[in-house]
């Protein structure tokens, strides 16, 4: 059997920005344990695999260790070669996915993901955060992840909390953040146990972070840049219930999977 597989840089305006994410178009499901071997080969944080499905295409997310629930940067390149590399002519691309309907449009150069906001919770900082870091954070809260705060962007650009412990986190990941004087808010994400020591650029994460900023700064559109070490910026806006998520793509590799069932 043979497959096409791209390889697209989310949240990038150039190749070897943002997050770099696989993506396999299909016409029926392989079976899960195919799926999963394909997204551990490619040992990227995600691996998106989608079919057709009611005029539009059901979406899932792989990681090199686990499937997860929602992943923006996978969508956002999935949504790129749709619309850049397979033809797609429609204004709105509808993925079907664990965490309901999601929705993308192409603005110029840009693609806007229409995601469910996770307003976090605040909580008592877990033990595992406080002996992470050498510094603790000011507060913690929690939604599909922990997301902490800190004083100032130095502070993320300084971490380096021990991953092992991160590891022993009960929710999929961390999210530290901070304000910033030239963003709205900037931010890192961890998620070891899934195989992600670091995330470039988490397009989930912000669905978090909107939230939380919006109330925090009193403005629904806020501008953002992961630090990671390639880095990318990602627009949002909180809109109701819903995440409205931007950011660029490019193409950085397409070719052919060769493999046989198992």
């Amino acid at each position: 059997m043979e497959l096409k597989i791209f390889q697209i840089d989310a949240f990038a305006n150039r190749p070897f920005e943002g997050n770099p994410a696989a993506v396999c178009p299909l016409q029926e499901w392989l079976s899960d344990q195919m799926m999963q071997s394909i997204a551990e080969e490619n040992n990227l944080s995600e691996t998106a695999f989608f079919v057709p499905q009611d005029g539009g295409f059901h979406i899932r997310w792989f990681t090199p260790s686990a499937e997860v629930d929602l992943c923006g940067h996978a969508t956002l390149a999935t949504a790129f070669v749709l619309y850049e590399l397979l033809g797609y002519r429609k204004k709105q691309i509808a993925f079907h996915s664990r965490s309901g309907l999601l929705t993308v449009v192409k603005r110029e150069h840009r693609y806007v993901l229409d995601f469910p906001a996770q307003p976090p919770s605040i909580c008592t900082i877990p033990d595992e955060i406080l002996q992470a870091f050498k510094t603790p954070p000011r507060e913690c809260f929690k939604a599909e992840d922990y997301l902490v705060v800190f004083e100032s962007e130095s502070a993320i650009t300084s971490a380096h909390p021990d991953l092992e412990i991160l590891k022993k986190l009960a929710l999929r990941g961390l999210i530290i953040t901070a304000p910033s004087q030239r963003y709205d808010f900037v931010a890192r994400f961890f998620a070891p146990k899934y195989g992600i020591p670091e995330d470039p650029v988490t397009g989930s994460a912000f669905t978090q972070l909107a939230p939380y900023w919006a109330k925090k700064l009193g403005k629904n559109e806020l501008k953002a840049k992961q630090l990671s070490k390639r880095g990318g910026e990602v627009g949002c806006q909180l809109k109701d219930d819903r995440v409205l998520i931007s950011g660029g793509a490019v193409k950085f590799m397409e070719g052919t999977l060769t493999l046989e069932e198992i």
